[in-house]
């Protein structure tokens, strides 16, 4: 079955290029132009993935990024014109799985979204298999996290980043290692991409953030699971 894609931008020929381009590759496209039009949709429809401009009429990205979190863990990828890194940040603050700045070149957005749907495209034919430490569950069968008993709605970059913390735990990976590994090597975004999603993980799943009990800091190395 074919993935099926919403795109948001105000912009007519962006929203024009990217709709042929993909559905090209063989993508369904639907597009809106506004933010509450895009979150009417997101809410109404089963997406496999979101390309969300930052800049909109209305609701912003941002603000519709944040207000889907509160329901869905579609993927979501922020479009920036002004490739400003509040934007980024905020958008990865509020739920957004990856960032890319205008102009882009359609041939990396193809290449974004394909490594964002292969790491969940298969999740329903994964067999059910549960992580578990110390009240932290992880099925990689339903991509679900419970927090002792407590559901935890994780981003698709968050989850992949606990899985793999959590399949290795003691292993230290530097911010290099988990850009790798998580994002993929042909990923162009910065190291900080990585500090925000740790401490937006950490949020979700320590009873105390400042002082976190599964995700521990390595200082000048990285990252790994206690």
């Amino acid at each position: 079955m074919a993935k099926r894609i919403l795109l948001v931008d105000d912009e007519p020929l962006i929203l024009k290029g990217l709709k042929f381009s993909l559905e090209q590759d063989g993508y369904e496209t639907d597009s809106a132009t506004d933010g509450e039009q895009a979150l009417k949709m997101i809410q109404s429809n089963n997406y496999d993935l979101v390309l969300l401009d930052v800049m909109l009429p209305g609701l912003s990205g941002i603000e519709v990024c944040q207000r889907t979190r509160e329901t869905s863990d579609v993927p979501i990828i922020m479009l920036t014109a002004k490739g400003e890194d509040m934007d980024k940040i905020l958008g990865l603050e509020y739920g957004a799985d990856d960032y890319m700045t205008k102009p882009f070149n359609i041939l990396e957005v193809k290449a974004r979204i394909k490594t964002i749907l292969r790491r969940t495209g298969g999740a329903k034919e994964t067999p059910k298999l549960v992580l578990e430490s110390r009240g932290l569950e992880i099925n990689l069968g339903s991509r679900s996290v419970t927090v002792r008993g407590v559901p935890a709605n994780l981003t698709v970059k968050e989850f992949d980043l606990l899985q793999l913390f959590m399949n290795n735990p003691g292993k230290v990976y530097s911010r290099e290692d988990l850009l790798d590994r998580v994002w993929g090597v042909d990923y162009v975004g910065d190291f900080r991409t990585v500090d925000v999603h740790i401490r937006r993980l950490r949020e979700k799943i320590e009873s105390d953030p400042a002082n976190p009990e599964y995700i521990m800091t390595k200082w000048g190395v990285g990252y790994y699971f206690a």
